[in-house]
């Protein structure tokens, strides 16, 4: 179950990251051709998505190994070498962004402006639609495999939205100068590489903080912590889940559970349980990390009372 399950998840976020990358080549191409900054500063954040994705997912050929032991050692590796790679890519972002922003401030200062080709404006829409397909294949895939990481998708993708409107308004207003002759508009272009230039600094500071100070604990939904529920109760021995909450800590997800058995069991036997279901969890989503499990003796409180207790209450009862 476990080797079933990671390659496809791996396959959606490799998908995102070779789609960055070619989104990235293509519109700093085309930028650099039909002489659009915005376009590049536009291919650049692309760039920076793809880095920030690479950032997280390089650690993870070492996620082979199916003993706990090893897997435990590996998540540790994983958090040493995870902060230096995002560092890394997170200098290589602030550099890139300052790079454009110090162009577009220079071609501002110049004033030797023209219009960028139709071709740029073109490029940027296409990459929008093509953006948008990817994002809505990873969102929903992430969404029903109910791990929390749809959202992360969603604040992503909201920002490279952003930046892609405003070099298309860039692009439009600076060709709308070009054509009308009208000499101010064409400082729109520069411009919206500027702002660009601002968001993908942005990006790298947000990387380099959260590499370095670590991600804050962000517990999921309720709803989506019901697959962990249904799969704990699957559990032979396990009555009911009294309480569950799921932790997100990078990519992975920290779990605190509850869990009621038969009073009348022993203390090794509620153990076994117990390690079953931590097992199962593990096994089933390759996203869980650690798993605290805690075992309490069913109560189904009053005035119910459970068959095994009047074997030792001579006092007959009819709520049986």
């Amino acid at each position: 179950m476990y080797d079933k399950q990671s390659p496809p998840s791996d396959k959606v976020v490799w998908t995102g990251v070779a789609g960055d990358l070619a989104l990235a080549v293509a519109k700093g191409t085309i930028g650099y051709v039909s002489g659009s900054k915005a376009l590049i500063g536009d291919a650049l954040y692309s760039g920076s998505d793809a880095a920030a994705k690479l950032a997280e997912i390089l650690p993870l050929p070492w996620r082979t190994v199916r003993d706990q032991k090893n897997r435990a050692a590996q998540r540790n590796q994983e958090s040493n070498k995870g902060p230096i790679i995002a560092i890394l890519f997170s200098v290589l972002i602030l550099m890139g962004g300052l790079q454009i922003a110090f162009s577009a401030i220079r071609d501002l200062t110049r004033g030797h402006l023209s219009a960028p080709e139709q071709t740029a404006l073109v490029a940027v829409l296409i990459s929008i639609v093509m953006k948008e397909a990817i994002f809505q294949y990873q969102y929903r895939y992430f969404k029903k495999k109910g791990d929390g990481s749809h959202a992360a998708y969603a604040d992503n993708h909201r920002f490279s939205l952003y930046t892609s409107i405003t070099v298309v308004i860039g692009i439009s207003l600076a060709m709308a100068g070009g054509s009308l002759n009208w000499h101010p508009l064409l400082y729109m272009d520069p411009i919206a590489a500027l702002l660009t230039g601002c968001l993908i600094i942005r990006k790298g500071f947000s990387l380099i903080t959260a590499s370095v100070y670590g991600k804050k604990l962000q517990e999921l939904p309720s709803e989506e912590a019901a697959n962990f529920i249904e799969t704990v109760q699957r559990v032979h021995g396990v009555i009911r889940v009294e309480y569950l909450q799921a932790l997100e800590q990078g990519s992975y997800v920290n779990l605190q559970v509850k869990i009621s058995v038969n009073p009348r069991i022993t203390v090794m036997e509620a153990q076994d349980i117990s390690e079953c279901a931590r097992k199962l969890l593990q096994h089933r989503f390759v996203h869980v990390g650690e798993v605290h499990m805690d075992v309490v003796p069913y109560d189904p409180g009053y005035p119910y009372k459970s068959n095994h207790e009047l074997v030792d209450n001579e006092i007959p009862t009819l709520l049986q």
